[in-house]
């Protein structure tokens, strides 16, 4: 985005310039709405937004000790005065705010936009018209999957340059928000993806739903649709009706249409034909899925309706990828840590890479590099890129770059930091050595054309095929959606014990730091003091303290589950010893689970009284654990667990000067049982993805493999140990290298349990063995070296765990370390 002053900037918000009104003509580059992401202080301008449990004025102190000096407010600030570089814009909705700002950068677009809305494929189809297009347009694109009410006008900021077309797309969750991106946008071509069960608890009917997201094409002079799907076409016809938005809608089922799509599969690839206007053409796609293929009819009907057809461009889809538009966390080579983003190189995603490199490292001070490709396609002239690319390596502490690429080499001069430079990734590939990287986190980042896979493939600590995808985004969003039922003031305790319930400790912890969750517990000292080693600042509690851990366990500042009046003494003892003054401990109380707690009251008045009166150590909460808050059946017992609770939480609350928190609830405890909030709420599996109740909360893990390798075998053969998978005709066997050794269930032998791969789901067949299991694909066409899901989209966490008879728990964290874990995140 060219820069523009703070003074212009406060004239199309229609807000007042307080402060330090002579920095009215500072340059704003960059926005911001996260404390925690921050690029370029100087040039930034934070929006303060408030909602239901954050408010961004709590932060605006902390963002000018690093560096920030303009915010937009809808509250100033008490001592505003004494922040004297400080310049603030008033404002009275600092959201509307940065929506007004994004339509007035709009009004400046020189281009045409392309809007893509619906309920699924949007960022797949916007990425994928960028790679058929970009050859013959010069096109800018928002940014990953922002698509709501902060995504888009952050993606309409940054685009700016000389371009032929821009492409956004636009999310929406509840009624009256699509109108507020439509003046945001204002397309003139408009793709609507299809219509599907998302967000449809916040509206009345599906009908509804489709009305809202046609309302971003109005005033649009194309919108392209399928017509199989008949609700949106209809209702599209009807709000278009009298307008001068030209409809083109297409087809594969035979219904009429403008484009008629012929399909024709042929193993994991698909041809379509179609017809238009009087032509006939044909392509070849790479996917046989549903998805897939829709998403590829939408950019033909697309391509089509605008005249951009041509051999070159329908040439160009045989070779779509799976978009990888996550940004992936693994282990690399010699203690390196690997962030993988490389399907685009532009100088708005780079931005957002290196915020997801900067919280990598920011508890860790690990050193930081980066590897980057020439940036295509930015709309400004190459030194000029290049020069800003350097600025902002230089701002967010980059230790060293490497460039692969013609562009980014012939403007080595203008880099201020240790830098190497490739001209092409085998150059770079023939020239790697192990050696020259060593325990930093290196970014990964270029456009698909330089292969930077290949990269990370040499990069990468290497373990066989099976791993476990945890999504960094979806743990956020179930956090937030607890975050939704817990009143604002209540305080949230995460469970990491466990490796995080099988999901990685240090990556999930410090994703919760990240989000600023108030309490980490995990189950034994050893898991805290990794996570400390790891540089994870959080306060840390300690589920199961023992006695021989006391004393790293005050090294390492974690806080002990004090249950009883002998490990009181011994840790009073050991805090004594290492002499520390009101040390923070944790009270836990037997209501009910017949597990670790107090339960004589004299006890408990006894320890409450000496804790206060000898101030070594200081009750920082009380709590107890329900029994059977997921159950119904065990609701008459949950609400005497939770009298009982408070009565005993009293004789400790009352005995100290200091508030004492109280916290009862577990998971399903926070879903049913809101009324039993209290100070602070415990959040274990639900976070992890598993709910009692229609929350929406989601799996956070998906665990794959590969097949190893296909055979066929007679009607009288057999498979597996004890030769208990039995052929009564002949079938095909693939092989999966995943065993009970890495906690695929033994149990799953023998039709216990099903694996996905290439769209079916096929039985387990014979004895899972230590290190492989054999599945039936005797009906799927599969091959060596296809992906394999094990537990995900299409097998459930939820049936593995009552097919093995058991609970999600046991599945989660009876995978395997040895397992490759890999973070991805948006």
């Amino acid at each position: 985005m060219n820069p523009i002053s703070i003074h212009t900037i406060a004239s199309a918000v229609e807000g007042d310039l307080k402060g330090n009104a002579g920095n009215g003509d500072r340059l704003i580059s960059y926005l911001s709405i996260d404390s925690r992401t921050l690029v370029d202080p100087e040039g930034s301008l934070f929006f303060a937004l408030v909602g239901e449990r954050h408010n961004g004025h709590q932060f605006i102190h902390e963002l000018y000790q690093q560096g920030v000096r303009s915010f937009v407010v809808s509250e100033l600030p008490d001592d505003f005065e004494a922040l004297k570089e400080a310049s603030f814009i008033f404002v009275k909705d600092s959201l509307k705010a940065l929506q007004q700002l994004a339509a007035s950068v709009r009004d400046e677009f020189q281009f045409p936009l392309v809007a893509i809305t619906g309920s699924n494929g949007k960022t797949m189809v916007k990425e994928w018209l960028f790679d058929l297009l970009q050859h013959q347009l010069r096109i800018v694109r928002s940014p990953k999957s922002y698509n709501s009410q902060v995504g888009v006008p952050l993606s309409v900021w940054n685009m700016a340059g000389a371009m032929d077309l821009g492409i956004v797309e636009a999310g929406i969750s509840k009624p009256g928000e699509m109108v507020r991106l439509a003046t945001i946008i204002r397309p003139e071509i408009g793709l609507f993806t299809n219509i599907g069960d998302a967000h449809q608890e916040n509206f009345r009917s599906m009908a509804e739903k489709v009305e809202e997201k046609l309302r971003l094409f109005e005033g649009a002079r194309l919108l392209v649709c399928r017509r199989d799907q008949d609700l949106v076409y209809q209702l599209a016809l009807r709000k278009f009706e009298h307008s001068s938005t030209r409809i083109v809608s297409w087809s594969t089922t035979g219904l009429a249409a403008d484009l008629a799509f012929a399909l024709q599969r042929d193993g994991q690839s698909t041809k379509i034909r179609l017809k238009w206007e009087e032509a006939v053409y044909e392509v070849e796609i790479p996917f046989s899925d549903e998805a897939s293929i829709e998403n590829a009819c939408h950019c033909l009907a697309l391509i089509c309706a605008n005249n951009w057809i041509n051999h070159s461009v329908l040439e160009l889809f045989a070779g779509l990828q799976s978009v990888a538009m996550r940004l992936e966390l693994k282990q690399g080579v010699s203690g390196c840590t690997l962030i993988n983003d490389f399907y685009n190189s532009d100088i708005n995603s780079l931005e957002i890479a290196l915020q997801f490199l900067n919280q990598q490292t920011s508890s860790t001070g690990q050193s930081k590099t980066v590897i980057l490709s020439d940036i295509k396609q930015s709309g400004f002239a190459p030194h000029r890129l290049y020069t800003e690319v350097n600025r902002l390596l230089q701002l967010n502490k980059v230790h060293r770059m490497i460039g692969v690429g013609k562009a980014i080499g012939a403007h080595r001069a203008v880099f201020q930091l240790p830098a190497q430079f490739f001209e092409t990734t085998h150059d770079f590939i023939q020239d790697f050595q192990t050696g020259k990287f060593r325990n930093e986190v290196i970014l990964i980042k270029g456009a698909r054309e330089f292969r930077f896979e290949e990269v990370a493939s040499v990069l990468q600590k290497k373990y066989h095929q099976t791993q476990l995808e945890i999504n960094l985004n979806i743990l956020v969003d179930n956090l937030n959606a607890f975050k939704a039922i817990v009143k604002p003031e209540t305080k949230i305790m995460v469970m990491v014990k466990a490796f995080s319930y099988g999901s990685g400790t240090t990556e999930i912890a410090r994703a919760l730091e990240f989000q600023k969750v108030d309490y980490l517990a995990v189950a034994v000292a050893d898991e805290g003091i990794e996570l400390r080693q790891a540089g994870i600042e959080s306060p840390i509690v300690v589920m199961n303290p023992e006695e021989h851990s006391f004393d790293a366990m005050i090294e390492y500042r974690l806080e002990p589950n004090i249950y009883s009046r002998t490990v009181f003494h011994q840790f009073n003892l050991a805090a004594r010893s290492a002499a520390v003054v009101q040390y923070p401990v944790h009270i836990k109380l037997e209501t009910g689970m017949n597990r670790l707690g107090f339960s004589d009251v004299d006890e408990l008045q006894q320890v409450a009284e000496q804790i206060q009166a000898e101030e070594i150590l200081r009750v920082q909460s009380v709590f107890s654990h329900l029994a059977g808050t997921d159950e119904p059946l065990h609701d008459a017992f949950t609400w005497k667990q939770y009298e009982r609770f408070v009565k005993l939480a009293e004789v400790v609350t009352s005995r100290q000067k200091h508030k004492v928190i109280r916290h009862l609830l577990n998971s399903a405890g926070i879903e049913r049982f809101p009324e039993f909030q209290l100070d602070m709420v415990r959040l274990g599996i639900g976070l992890y993805g598993v709910a009692v109740t229609k929350l929406g909360v989601r799996p956070i893990t998906h665990w794959t493999s590969t097949i190893s390798q296909v055979k066929m075998i007679g009607k009288t053969e057999t498979v597996g140990y004890g030769r208990m998978g039995r052929a009564n005709e002949q079938k095909k066997i693939a092989v999966v290298p995943v065993g009970y050794a890495d906690g695929y269930d033994r149990r799953f032998s023998n039709g216990g349990a099903n694996m996905w791969v290439n769209g079916a789901c096929v039985p387990v067949i014979g004895n899972v063995c230590m290190d492989m299991t054999m599945i039936d694909v005797t009906d799927v066409d599969v091959k060596e070296g296809d992906l394999v899901e094990l537990m995900g989209e299409h097998i459930h966490l939820k049936e593995l765990a009552e097919r093995a008879n058991t609970i999600p728990y046991e599945i989660l964290t009876g995978i395997s370390q040895r397992v490759k874990r890999v973070y991805s995140q948006e």
